[in-house]
């Protein structure tokens, strides 16, 4: 599977150097508005073809998936140009800017018969599966509260204070905790209430949300570009808790009963970066003909993108191109 990657930034090198190491696929191409830093970025990371802009990077009949590297505010043009030019897309998160162009694209893609899935990677990531079995055995008892933190010191990256680029910590970072939670309660949240605090921009930069579900579990996250955090999930139970490692690429798993003795460890598995399980359920989906991943269906993308865009609306902030 040829992967033409479009944004020639830090996130678009990781995926470059993944693709180098799978058997699966391969970095084809790269696209940037700058065909200077494109025929670099090719040059370093070994792509067949560079163009110095997106329209001739999606007119590449060899080209089978694209990953969207670009900021928040331009996934929504740069996706749609793909699905026009019938190419399938891997696009970052978060999806979009609003749940409004997530659902403009996605109509699009159903329209046109064309993959989408967003690259929120632990959605896509086997240990999942491994978190969700230890839970679904019951050795914590019945789960009823979950924490999640997540924090970076990016603060001094000028996209993610820039309002005009989607800035603020939720789009960034918040919807790792976000995501978290509906990975291990699910949909159905009745009730959801937050706080956060303002860079001088206007965009979040620490938040605070707490989740109540349908069935009483409740979640606590919070995430940050101003402090560093210990990135743990800790899930909450009748008869013990589970510590997880690095919700943002999940590492282990650390079981412990009601005593607070350590009942077990899972560990990740040997892995490349991380981003090529979201590869391969694309190059699955392609294969079956599909226009959307199992593990990150297009209803969970929406109903993520309101979320955000409701706790946005209680911030009282608005994006200018809103």
């Amino acid at each position: 599977m040829n992967v033409a990657i479009l944004g020639a930034g830090g996130i678009g090198a990781t995926m470059a150097q993944t693709l180098n190491k799978m058997k699966t696929a391969r970095c084809y191409a790269v696209g940037s508005r700058n065909k200077d830093k494109a025929a670099e970025f090719a040059k370093k990371y070994g792509c067949k073809k560079s163009y110095g802009s997106y329209e001739e990077l999606v007119a590449d009949k060899k080209v089978d998936l694209v990953y969207i590297a670009t900021p928040h505010s331009e996934h929504y043009e740069h996706a749609r140009l793909c699905i026009e030019n019938g190419k399938a897309v891997l696009c970052e998160k978060a999806f979009t800017a609003n749940a409004a162009q997530a659902e403009e694209l996605i109509a699009l893609a159903k329209e046109k018969n064309v993959l989408i899935t967003e690259a929120i990677w632990t959605r896509y990531m086997p240990m999942l599966q491994t978190i969700k079995e230890v839970l679904n055995s019951g050795v914590i008892g019945v789960p009823t509260m979950l924490t999640a933190n997540l924090g970076y010191v990016i603060n001094g990256v000028s996209r993610l204070t820039d309002p005009a680029l989607a800035g603020g910590a939720l789009l960034d970072v918040g919807v790792y905790t976000i995501n978290f939670a509906s990975m291990i309660f699910g949909t159905e949240v009745k009730k959801l209430s937050s706080v956060c605090t303002y860079t001088k921009s206007g965009v979040d930069e620490q938040n605070s949300i707490t989740m109540v579900f349908e069935d009483g579990k409740m979640a606590v996250l919070n995430s940050s570009m101003l402090s560093l955090s210990d990135r743990k999930g800790i899930i909450y139970g009748t008869k013990g808790f589970a510590v997880i490692e690095n919700i943002n690429n999940f590492e282990s798993m650390t079981v412990y009963d009601s005593s607070y003795n350590k009942v077990e460890k899972y560990n990740r598995p040997k892995q490349i970066s991380g981003y090529e399980y979201e590869v391969e359920a694309c190059a699955k989906a392609l294969q079956n003909g599909e226009i959307e991943c199992p593990q990150m269906p297009h209803a969970e993308t929406i109903r993520v993108m309101r979320l955000m865009d409701s706790l946005r609306y209680e911030w009282g902030i608005k994006y200018p191109f809103e």
